[in-house]
């Protein structure tokens, strides 16, 4: 009901006001909200499927001795695995990409962080441009560049060589080191490093003793990120290499062959693929918080 109207002097009348009506909830939002609540799990559980479907039907192929695609093979073996175990050639590869990731991350941190270190504390003239010229280093396509590298390569006689796999995976993973740990080194108190100079601290010892320590998610999330890009690389591998002398892991996957010329090995390939994504996974598992806290450690200011 309408309130009655107010009376006003000079005989008119204004209408009160009415109380504000409240809205106890609308039923169409509140089932939206809810359906949404029911089918947030469900988005999120075919998110993780689809992510994890890939992998998940890589190992069946390998536990598969037929291999021949279906959905539901009719047994499951190890068999794959063993062969792959006793493949000579993909062991010494295995090796060489241990050897090959290892040998391009410590170089690449050794270099990486005292670049970084002078490029995120020191007053270095032009550094801005300098950062830039690191980022433009890895945005060349790696297959514009094989080709002259691979001459190069023949002329020094690196061809075939852990070093001359070595030495390009350094180039390639220096700008994401460089730029990762420059960003740590930058957002540390300079108090601590005014304190070093001041107790007679080289800026070599106050990097190394002082910053450095200090900066190790940084550097340990960079180690991690370089190893597992120079141990999934292919292009490189493949065309720098060309005898199971050098040859890494992902190239000599490449090279599997079967029975006979017209046979595609895919369990053999499989289990293979399987085994060399398990270190990366067990790093990754092992590490995931170091790895959250240093890509994420140099983004909060204050």
């Amino acid at each position: 009901m309408t309130a009655a109207a107010a009376p006003r002097p000079g005989g008119f009348a204004l209408p009160t006001p009415s109380a504000p009506t409240v809205h106890r909830g609308n039923p169409s939002f509140l089932a939206r909200v809810r359906d949404l609540g029911i089918w947030t799990p469900f988005g999120i559980g075919v998110l993780i499927a689809y992510c994890l479907f890939p992998f998940l039907w890589l190992v069946r192929l390998s536990m598969d001795p037929a291999a021949n695609g279906a959905f539901f093979p009719s047994k499951f073996s190890l068999d794959n695995y063993a062969s792959v175990l006793k493949n000579g050639e993909f062991m010494h590869a295995f090796l060489n990409s241990v050897i090959i990731a290892g040998s391009a991350t410590v170089v690449a941190m050794a270099i990486g962080g005292a670049a970084a270190y002078a490029l995120g504390r020191l007053p270095v003239p032009g550094k801005q441009y300098i950062m830039f010229g690191v980022l433009a280093v890895s945005m060349f396509p790696g297959i514009s560049i094989v080709g002259p590298i691979f001459e190069l390569w023949r002329t020094l006689g690196l061809y075939d060589t852990k070093t001359g796999l070595v030495i390009p995976n350094v180039t390639f993973a220096l700008p994401m080191g460089i730029w990762i740990m420059s960003s740590f080194f930058r957002d540390l108190p300079r108090d601590l490093e005014h304190a070093a100079y001041m107790d007679g601290a080289t800026p070599f010892q106050a990097f190394r003793k002082v910053m450095l320590p200090l900066a190790a998610p940084g550097v340990f999330t960079s180690a991690i990120l370089v190893f597992i890009n120079t141990w999934n690389e292919f292009l490189l591998g493949n065309s720098l290499s060309a005898t199971t002398h050098s040859m890494p892991v992902t190239a000599a996957i490449s090279n599997f062959q079967g029975e006979n010329t017209l046979e595609i090995p895919v369990g053999p390939i499989s289990a293979a693929s399987v085994m060399v994504m398990l270190p990366l996974v067990a790093m990754v598992l092992v590490f995931q918080r170091r790895i959250v806290a240093g890509l994420t450690a140099g983004g909060v200011k204050g």
